[in-house]
């Protein structure tokens, strides 16, 4: 009886290991901890938006030009940049300016179509230069110029790094240790032992858990201090879909794990299940650049749900009442994923 007593417990013992198997990986804390935070880091420079970013018009080396420039260089908010003829394309193809003006006596416009900037950019310039030509105006409109809080990219962005960072270490984390594990006859012994079946797949999700706070802290720490990226909604509902989003991805590892029986096979399982949500779940960019059709198989995806749900609490202050919808999605997921794998864990 004494002995059944001071016995330590099994699944205390399992996440302890679990624990030390993290520690031990250099590579696995630089994926939970350093890279959402040089992601955040490049992009944030990549994309920063400066306030009232100036249109980037290229003017080429052509001496019939020259009025052109001069009346564009006297109209504020227009940066006028001298190309050579033979790096037309290849400034408008790298994004150093949005338009080039490539002929004069009327001007000559090259632009690309399908980018957005470009479009804006022909309608300012062709305004600013009939203007200097002297066309008049019937009336001149008024401006309302706002500044949304949240609006810049790096601000849209942290979430969705956030919520990919969860799913991504949880699914890698996990179901690569139950699989190397299985590959090493491992799991055949500690079936052997006292153990629950249970407690160790527990002890997958413990062991999980134990670094989710602090990747979580660090990222939005790291975006406040050098972004100033602001929380705008209850840190307790950060926190809550942090772990509700830990849960489901710890569903879909167990689930990719339960036959894979060699690191090759769940290399590719773990590729099959992520890239469709780094692609399609708003990480980078946003859902609506997809097709309507598309759209119900988006949004019940588990990566979507979390990104869409920690937007609205960051970005917009959303209170509980208004996340039911994601939160049932990733609910679902988690209890879906979880029967399954219990039912078709292969233990040996």
């Amino acid at each position: 009886m004494t002995d059944t007593l001071r016995r330590p417990s099994p699944l205390l013992q399992l996440t302890l290991l679990r624990i030390r198997e993290y520690t031990r990986e250099p590579e696995a804390l630089f994926w939970i901890f350093a890279f959402p935070i040089l992601m955040a880091l490049a992009l944030g420079i990549a994309f920063r938006s400066p306030s009232n970013p100036p249109i980037r018009v290229g003017i080429a080396a052509s001496a019939g030009l020259d009025t052109v420039r001069a009346r564009l260089e006297r109209v504020a908010g227009f940066e006028v940049r001298e190309i050579e003829a033979a790096r037309v394309d290849a400034a408008l193809r790298d994004g150093e300016v949005h338009l080039m003006i490539v002929g004069a006596e009327p001007p000559v416009y090259r632009y690309d179509p399908t980018r957005a900037e470009s479009r804006l950019a022909r309608v300012a310039v062709d305004d600013a230069l009939q203007r200097a030509d002297g066309r008049a105006d019937r009336w001149t409109a008024e401006d309302q110029q706002v500044a949304t809080p949240g609006s810049r990219y790096i601000d849209w962005l942290v979430p969705g790094l956030l919520g990919m960072n969860i799913m991504s270490t949880s699914l890698w984390g996990i179901a690569f240790s139950i699989v190397t594990t299985r590959t090493r006859k491992l799991l055949k012994r500690l079936v052997a032992t006292p153990m629950r079946r249970r407690d160790f797949l527990l002890s997958q999700l413990l062991g999980r858990l134990v670094f989710l706070a602090f990747e979580v802290a660090l990222l939005l720490g790291f975006a406040w201090v050098v972004f100033d990226v602001r929380i705008r909604g209850a840190i307790v509902l950060v926190a809550g879909l942090s772990l509700l989003g830990a849960f489901s991805s710890a569903g879909l590892a167990l689930l990719v794990a339960a036959r894979a029986k060699t690191v090759e096979g769940v290399s590719g399982l773990l590729n099959l299940v992520m890239l469709p949500m780094w692609i399609l779940s708003g990480v980078f960019f946003s859902t609506a650049n997809f097709p309507d059709a598309m759209q119900p198989f988006i949004k019940a995806l588990p990566l979507t749900a979390l990104n869409d749900a920690l937007r609205a609490v960051i970005l917009e202050g959303a209170p509980a009442g208004a996340l039911a919808l994601d939160t049932g999605i990733l609910a679902a997921w988690t209890v879906v994923t979880f029967g399954l794998a219990l039912r078709w864990f292969r233990w040996l």
